[in-house]
This record gives C-alpha cells, structure tokens and sequence, in this order.
C-alpha cells in the first residue's frame, strides 16, 4: 500500500466504454480510486452497489468514484449494465496502476497461494496527494466509509 502524503501515481486506462483516462484530468477534484479483485463476485457487486447507492452523495462533496480491476473494457460494460453503476470502471489487464498502487499481492485462498489484487481504497486530494489509504476494506462498508471521510 502506498503511503498517505505521497503523490498517486498517473495512469492511462481505458473505461467500460473504452475511453482511456488518465488520472491528470481529475486534478482539481477529490478521487475516491478503489481496487477491486473482479467483476461480478459477491463482495465486488457489494462494494459496488454501495458506492453506485451514495453516488450522488459523492459527487456533492465534491469527489469522483473510480474503479479498477484487472478485468477487460467488455466485462466491466457488463458489469455496469447488471448494476446501473454511474461511475467510472477502469480495465488494467496489464496490471500498470494495479502494481503502481501496490495493491498486487500474494494471497492465501483455502490454502492455496496464488497472486491477485488485494481490495484497497486510495482517497486523492485535488493536488493528486493520497490523504487516505486502506487496505483492510470490508466491501459492503466501503463506500460508507470513504463517505465519512469526506
């Protein structure tokens, strides 16, 4: 996890949609940039909901919501269709920002290791410095959580 007070590091992602985003254009706004291990799973569609529920809540404070996870552009669209989510999903099939935000780790699975991204929630200041990290996320308490924060 990377440390508060340090800038975040840029990207330059594609969305379900196939835009490519960069984190540059967000300057001047707060960024909640949560990590997600894969689309459509129980605590991913959780953690999602609950941030697609307090949106306009977020976009009152002032904050942009982004996603990202390894998945393709084509899932993340499905994604976003099944749950009506209203914000921005990132596809990092190369693992650039996942591994740039260090939230690429080895994990234990019923016993068995293997490499996967660890759920983890940046909160970004206008001036692109991380103010907030947390990489203990509970999923359904996520979106709350970084709402409060706020």
């Amino acid at each position: 996890m990377l440390e508060i007070g340090t800038k975040a590091p840029g990207f330059e992602l594609p969305d379900q949609n196939g835009t490519v985003h960069t984190l540059e254009e967000y300057k001047g706004k707060k960024v909640i940039l949560y990590f997600y291990p894969k689309d459509n799973t129980p605590g991913c569609t959780k953690q999602a909901c609950g941030y697609a529920d307090r949106y306009p809540q977020f976009a009152e404070k002032g904050a942009v919501v982004i996603g990202i996870s390894r998945d393709s552009v084509a899932s993340h669209k499905k994604f976003e269709g099944n749950y009506s989510l209203p914000f921005t999903i990132l596809s990092d099939t190369e693992l650039l920002a996942i591994k740039a935000y260090d939230v690429w780790k080895e994990k234990k699975n019923y016993g068995k290791v293997s490499m996967g991204v660890v759920r983890t929630t940046y909160l970004i200041d206008e001036d692109g410095i991380i103010v907030k990290a947390n990489d203990k996320v509970k999923a359904a308490e996520d979106a709350e959580k970084m709402l409060s924060v706020l």
